[in-house]
């Protein structure tokens, strides 16, 4: 899992420093748009003259190209210094938020099956062999079973104990890193609201230097300011909607780690009945 967040990280990373160069780009780009006009007009005669035959852009990616040209343009307007934070913001967010959904999909374990190989276990080769289906099964609930299991030969309430006590330690791993997450949840529309506070400040900074109001000049600074409050929330609604998902994925593992735990207990008392 850390190799994993490291990767999700490199190629945050790699696509923050593409944005950059994107950026770099568009800018080149603006101080030859006039010879690109002329160019065009000369072109535009010639294939008058001589029509030959193009492909036709489908509209899906006439559409998608436009989507992406104005992404690119609204994260230059926003400022980079704001609009990289929100974005690096973003990349570790989502590849804390993607390591917990492939940990806890990994964690998800079916309990009445595993119950049923367990009681098979029980009846033909009493403790060991349950033991070693536990150790077999990869999850939280076969690792509580194990350490109930472990702690049979002491008595059933040495291993309900067990059971409760391993619970807590496994409950601690699946919500590793939610702190984390609620953070840049939280730090996402703060660094938006502080990028608006501050495009303000430059707007009336540049009406006392001209010493009188226009709308032009003030547009400009709190069309920037908005950008980067927009993209804040919008961050944070991605990582919310996320972070929700984890805590009900959350939530169904350790129901099942305490219904299935129950039915473990029962089948100790039972096999113990027998003995």
């Amino acid at each position: 899992m850390k190799k994993l967040f490291a990767f999700v990280a490199v190629i945050g990373m790699l696509g923050f420093g593409a944005s950059k160069i994107a950026v770099a780009q568009v800018e080149s780009s603006d101080s030859t748009a006039v010879e690109q006009v002329m160019d065009s007009s000369a072109v535009d005669t010639a294939q008058a003259a001589t029509p030959t035959e193009q492909p036709a852009a489908t509209g899906g990616e006439e559409k998608g190209g436009v989507l992406l040209k104005q992404i690119k343009a609204k994260f230059i307007e926003g400022g980079a210094g704001f609009m990289g934070a929100l974005l690096l913001t973003l990349i570790f967010g989502l590849a804390l938020a993607i390591e917990r959904i492939i940990y806890l999909n990994l964690a998800t374990t079916n309990t009445d099956k595993l119950l049923k190989k367990i009681e098979d276990a029980l009846e033909t080769g009493g403790i060991d062999a349950a033991k070693e289906v536990c150790r077999n099964t990869r999850g939280p609930v076969a690792s509580i079973f194990y350490q109930g299991l472990d702690r049979a030969h002491e008595g059933v309430e040495m291993a309900e104990k067990s059971v409760v006590s391993y619970g807590s330690v496994q409950m601690g791993l699946l919500e590793k890193n939610l702190s984390w997450i609620s953070l840049f949840i939280a730090i996402a529309p703060m660094l938006g609201f502080m990028g608006t506070v501050i495009g303000m400040i430059d707007a009336f900074d540049k009406i006392r230097v001209a010493g009188t109001v226009s709308a032009q000049l003030v547009a400009g600074g709190i069309m920037v300011a908005l950008i980067t409050t927009v993209t804040g929330l919008i961050i944070a609604i991605i990582l919310q909607i996320f972070y929700n998902y984890i805590l009900s994925k959350i939530d169904s593992i350790v129901n099942s780690m305490e219904d299935s735990s129950i039915s473990l207990i029962d089948m100790l008392v039972k096999f113990n009945a027998k003995k």
